[in-house]
């Protein structure tokens, strides 16, 4: 870690880095619709509010971050393992909570794995709680 921690807007050109970071961090499922073709078109969608964390030039951390002009969404936010615990997550967090509230967006959800107790320990100590009275459906098209 060379101390010079920044932040910026997630670019496609950030894809390979942060997919890196996502194939490391533990608890995070990469699905459909992440591929680089996928991730673009939800960049292009979301213009400025998806964040990474650069450590020099090195990606470090990486938040998709997106709204459909009633709610917003926050998904894969993650930190490089080594430069976990230095309060980049909350940063990459606050800065896309940010946006949104830019933005007009007054009520933002995440989705967290059943079995991913760190994640969701993170996003308990950042004041979020869980929607008992909600069941996670979907459906592949």
């Amino acid at each position: 870690m060379s101390g010079n921690l920044d932040t910026r807007e997630f670019s496609i050109k950030d894809y390979d880095a942060a997919i890196g970071i996502w194939r490391r961090v533990e608890g995070l499922e990469i699905a459909e619709g992440d591929d680089r073709e996928g991730i673009a078109q939800f960049l292009t969608r979301n213009p400025g509010l998806s964040r990474v964390a650069i450590d020099g030039a090195a990606v470090v951390g990486v938040a998709l971050c997106g709204h459909d002009r009633r709610r917003g969404h926050v998904y894969h936010l993650a930190v490089d393992p080594a430069y976990q615990g230095c309060g980049l997550g909350k940063r990459l967090l606050d800065e896309c909570l940010n946006g949104l509230r830019s933005a007009g967006v007054k009520r933002v959800i995440i989705m967290v794995a059943d079995d991913n107790q760190r994640g969701a320990e993170f996003w308990k100590r950042q004041g979020w709680e869980e929607i008992s009275s909600a069941i996670l459906m979907g459906v592949d098209l």
